[in-house]
């Protein structure tokens, strides 16, 4: 059973509304002024290593970011127009300082201090958007880890007014840290002002650690999960977390429990989604993520927890039978008003045989408000029964769903190796008086996978038609045999897999694959029928094929 998100007020809305109105005025901007800091009192170092290949893009001004790329090699990127309010969030948090440190040298330096002077030029006052709580923690971030870089062979003019801007926004976040959007970007505010107590405004430290604290118990579940439920999002959580930790330990200042109790729990939660090719499992908006950066990540995590096999607070089941692996999703969807978008995927599943995935979700695009995005969160475009061509989440039009929970119920059992998983969710009984209940066989061997997909409750008025999906990785190749109940499956090694239905008709269909949020060809297995009566099963099963 996962936790549920907190919510905005609408008055929190507007009391946030009417700040910013406040924030804009001269007359604030006047109470951020204090006589600037002497220095950077301690010298905070980015753990994650840059790509000199995107800095060489930056040095053209090849700006790509949240999936969208613009070349604009004379213009601040500040100032492009027409930008997604996530491409503007990761040129706005200096996240790519990375990689102009990663290339080092006078031309990388000099263009790293360009850009940097000419933001303070254009956002030395509040800005609604540059100066969210969210944006200015993750650039905070960035600006104290990569001050050494920044300060080398630099005249003191220079870092005066670099330091009285990192005085100015640091008090700015310590004022507004609570008023980050829930979820992660709260979370990178807190981070946020513990840096700039760390290294720059040591009376700021206590507010940090208390806004830390509450963003531990928010976000991080008890079996280490997300809140949110996506594996990315945990990913890059545990990677703030672990970098804080070095920079506390750093400034000699003790960890606290809580942030070492979160990493201690987070690492084995994230194994627990890693298919054998070392990538995530594709839920609720994650994607699979650069293998070496995961593998970099645990290994800094220092946390030696093997995945489980149950994640029952983030709503996941791990089934593992030698080569197979199966993960599925048995939690309630989760969303919050700050932007972070449900997925209509209830008990879909994603199955991989050693380091080769076979079924797979859809996932999800870099960009979140993107085109692709709305399609990507319908139940279509995850392995699991579609009813009626409807959401088993209803979903508005900003991807935010119009009503929760759905309650999910899963019991697990295991013998002599082989597993069964029982799940089933409501979201279609409302709207049909019907529910999914998904039944699941691992046999030991990991040869043979059986499933069962039902529909019961009240009989409907007339047949309601179905789908049940099996997305394929682009690299199966799929070709229907035996009169369109089964379909033969390959692998890029050749291993082979019958696929085979009882209780409907077989297609195999064009689909797509975001794995690293652009679109592939991909095919998928379609099983249609109708519901009709209290209950309607359709039973399948994968089996090994002798080579």
């Amino acid at each position: 059973m996962s936790a549920s998100p907190r919510r905005t007020a609408p008055r929190d809305g507007l009391r946030l509304a009417i700040a910013q109105l406040f924030f804009g005025l001269p007359l604030y901007s006047a109470t951020l002024w204090r006589p600037r800091a002497a220095q950077i009192r301690l010298w905070l170092h980015n753990p994650w290593p840059g790509d000199i290949a995107e800095a060489n893009h930056l040095f053209q001004g090849r700006y790509r970011f949240a999936g969208e790329e613009v070349l604009a090699p004379m213009t601040e990127p500040w100032r492009l127009p027409d930008m997604s309010d996530a491409w503007r969030a990761e040129l706005q948090g200096f996240g790519w300082l990375r990689h102009f440190e990663a290339a080092g040298g006078d031309a990388a330096h000099r263009q790293t201090r360009a850009l940097i002077d000419s933001w303070i030029a254009n956002y030395q006052r509040f800005e609604r958007f540059a100066w969210r709580p969210d944006i200015l923690g993750r650039r905070l971030i960035n600006w104290f880890s990569h001050a050494e870089f920044l300060f080398r062979n630099t005249d003191s003019a220079w870092r005066d007014v670099f330091l009285d801007s990192l005085g100015r926004q640091s008090r700015h976040l310590a004022r507004t840290v609570n008023q980050a959007p829930a979820g992660p970007g709260r979370l990178a505010a807190a981070v946020g002002l513990v840096y700039v107590g760390l290294a720059l405004l040591p009376r700021k430290l206590k507010y940090g650690l208390r806004a830390l604290e509450r963003e531990l118990v928010a976000e991080v579940l008890p079996d280490g999960g997300h809140v949110l439920r996506d594996p990315s999002l945990l990913l890059r959580a545990l990677q703030d977390l672990v970098a804080l930790r070095q920079a506390m330990i750093q400034a000699q200042t003790e960890v606290p429990e809580s942030l070492q109790h979160a990493i201690d729990r987070m690492a084995p939660a994230l194994r627990a989604f890693r298919h054998g090719d070392g990538g995530l499992a594709l839920f609720n908006g994650g994607r699979e993520d650069a293998d070496a950066t995961i593998d970099f990540t645990l290994a800094r995590s220092e946390a030696k927890g093997k995945p489980p096999a149950s994640l029952p607070f983030s709503g996941f089941e791990r089934l593992s039978a030698r080569r197979m692996l199966m993960i599925v999703d048995v939690g309630q969807p989760q969303s919050t008003a700050a932007g972070s978008r449900a997925h209509a995927g209830c008990l879909s599943f994603e199955l991989s045989l050693g380091r080769e995935r076979m079924m797979v979700n859809c996932g999800a695009p870099e960009n979140p408000s993107g085109d692709w995005a709305r399609a990507m969160r319908a139940t279509a475009a995850h392995s699991t029964l579609c009813l009626n061509d409807t959401d088993s989440l209803q979903l508005g039009p900003q991807g935010r769903p119009v009503r929760l929970p759905v309650p999910v119920i899963s019991n697990r059992a295991e013998a002599d190796g082989s597993i069964w998983l029982e799940a089933s969710h409501s979201g279609y009984q409302s709207a049909f008086g019907l529910s999914h209940r998904r039944r699941l066989y691992l046999d030991a061997s990991g040869d043979d996978l059986r499933g069962e997909d039902a529909l019961v409750g009240r009989a409907p008025a007339q047949p309601l038609p179905f789908a049940i999906r099996f997305h394929l990785h682009p690299n199966i190749q799929a070709s229907p045999m035996q009169s369109g109940v089964a379909v033969l499956l390959r692998t890029p090694t050749g291993a082979g897999f019958r696929f085979r239905v009882e209780g409907g008709a077989v297609t195999v269909e064009e689909s797509v694959y975001l794995g690293f949020g652009q679109p592939r060809r991909a095919e998928q297995i379609v099983v249609r029928g109708a519901a009709e009566g209290t209950e309607t099963v359709v039973k399948w099963r994968l089996s090994r094929v002798p080579n």
